[in-house]
């Protein structure tokens, strides 16, 4: 039997354990209980999106901040129906509900911000910069990108679809499922040429 306690203590990754990702002002203001259903599912799935991108972020820019993670079914419904900017739980890119779906469908997702990146875009950067460089260096099946904070929504699934959408502009569709990038690789580096080294911090 999980308790609360129990769950929030489960280590997903290196850098990140669940109680990281189960706050909700939604559900903390609405009294909207985000345990979920399924907790094993929701682990092992938001282990592999810790693993495979939120450790390799953290390691290369530092402390990322998040700012929506799991959400309950129950939760992210109530989000939807009373516009709360959260989508219909049965939207194919509604990535934050980790325990619901076929093997097929299987999702994790989570909304950060990069301080680093977004101390920069601030001052005037262009996100695409972010986007090409998550593209070039980690497996995400999915980004979305807000003009608040430049932060941006990222998910796993086991068989990527590797598209890249964004609210900032230029606005729309920069990465298509099955596409090619719209830019090339040179030009791509050059883009973030003077980021951090990849997996360059030595964190404990």
């Amino acid at each position: 039997m999980w308790s609360l306690e129990t769950l929030g203590r489960v280590r997903l990754s290196k850098h990140f354990y669940m109680r990281d990702f189960l706050y909700s002002e939604i559900g903390s203001f609405h009294e909207i209980s985000n345990i979920p259903d399924d907790p094993d599912l929701a682990i092992a799935h938001g282990r592999r999106l810790c693993t495979d991108l939120l450790d390799p972020l953290e390691e290369t820019f530092g402390r990322l901040a998040i700012r929506s993670g799991y959400r309950s079914r129950a939760l992210n419904q109530y989000g939807n129906d009373n516009k709360l900017n959260c989508a219909r739980n049965d939207n194919p890119m509604e990535c934050h509900i980790w325990d619901w779906g076929t093997e097929d469908a299987a999702i994790a997702g989570t909304s950060l911000a990069i301080p680093w990146f977004t101390d920069q875009y601030e001052q005037g950067r262009d996100w695409r910069d972010l986007a090409w460089w998550i593209h070039d260096h980690l497996p995400y099946s999915a980004m979305w990108f807000f003009p608040k904070l430049c932060a941006f929504n990222l998910d796993w699934r086991p068989i990527p679809r590797r598209t890249i959408s964004s609210y900032i502009a230029p606005k729309g569709l920069l990465m298509r499922a099955g596409g090619d990038p719209a830019e090339d690789l040179e030009t791509r580096q050059r883009r973030y040429s003077d980021f951090p080294p990849f997996r360059g911090i030595d964190l404990p």
